[in-house]
């Protein structure tokens, strides 16, 4: 414990043994260095702390007061300690975010939200951006990490969690295809399409599709939302082309259904944490890395459909 806190040692050690002697054992001390330390109180307070009796030492009531004060200070104590810690950074400072905007609903406002009532010292920015973006914030440090789809240069990046979004027909409920838990590329053949456009990360993957199957899409509506694309697909304007991450929230909510593209050619898309290779983590940075990766697998596509999380976490290095 602190220097400060001699005395109440001392106090408290003799007080709960009764014995000076036995006081010194335990603290590994002289007898005299100790008694030193309680007259020297009781000549300060005009009154003694404890009854020296011929079978030991007994607490006056001023000595009750003592010990029921040392005991309040012992907790208090416990408290600052904790709160230095706190601003030593283990539980204080700030932590910088780049998402895509797939992002903007469901896991990560929930988990920030958690954060904020689990550790109020902590405060965070979030940046939502195109996903080639958010690689290029991450790599140059301008954010502690971020979540993007598929990172191209792993030597400018750490990939701290993953897990597999695929690419999928989003239809209002009801519509034929929902009963459908896959269905080809060509199947939208003579559909109104709501086609995502650049720069969202989706939009090249279908510019791929189309390219690799020959498919001629009838697109009705383009659109660089991913909101805006869900909204025209609720109002029955066509049939959106998105991920499940995009969509999750509203499947899960049955506002909206979702068909996976199954094409041979076609991979899953991986949705990566990552931090700069470059850079150690803050102490506040380690730590919304935790609860962001702790249930990250909820944001799988098996997750997804199903409307509930998994229990297998898939850590980068595994």
């Amino acid at each position: 414990m602190p220097a400060f806190s001699r005395f109440l040692r001392y106090f408290m050690a003799v007080g709960r043994l009764g014995s000076i002697r036995k006081a010194a054992d335990e603290l590994n001390l002289s007898a005299s260095a100790i008694d030193r330390q309680i007259l020297n109180v009781e000549a300060e307070l005009g009154m003694p702390l404890f009854e020296r009796l011929p079978t030991g030492l007994k607490l006056t009531a001023a000595g009750e007061l003592m010990m029921a004060s040392a005991h309040q200070w012992e907790k208090g104590m416990t408290e600052v300690r904790a709160r230095i810690e706190d601003l030593r950074g283990l539980k204080r400072g700030h932590v910088e975010i780049a998402v895509i905007d797939a992002l903007t609903r469901g896991y990560i406002p929930e988990t920030v939200h958690r954060i904020q009532r689990d550790y109020p010292g902590i405060t965070i920015s979030l940046r939502v951006l195109d996903n080639d973006s958010v690689r290029r914030a991450v790599a140059e440090g301008e954010v502690d990490c971020g979540i993007m789809f598929d990172p191209q240069s792993l030597r400018e990046l750490n990939v701290r969690a993953y897990v597999e979004v695929v690419l999928g027909f989003v239809t209002p409920p009801g519509h034929p295809f929902g009963a459908r838990e896959e269905a080809r590329f060509s199947q939208c053949v003579g559909e109104p399409i709501i086609a995502p456009g650049e720069p969202l990360a989706v939009g090249q993957q279908v510019a791929l599709l189309e390219a690799a199957t020959s498919v001629p899409l009838e697109r009705r509506v383009t659109s660089d939302n991913i909101q805006m694309i869900s909204a025209l697909v609720r109002q029955g304007a066509g049939i959106g082309i998105l991920t499940s991450l995009d969509v999750m929230t509203e499947v899960q909510e049955g506002r909206l259904q979702f068909t996976r593209i199954a094409e041979p050619l076609l991979r899953p898309m991986t949705l990566a944490l990552c931090t700069a290779s470059t850079r150690t983590p803050s102490y506040a940075a380690a730590l919304v890395l935790r609860e962001i990766g702790n249930g990250y697998t909820r944001l799988d596509h098996r997750s997804a459909l199903a409307g509930f999380g998994t229990d297998t976490a898939r850590e980068a290095g595994e």
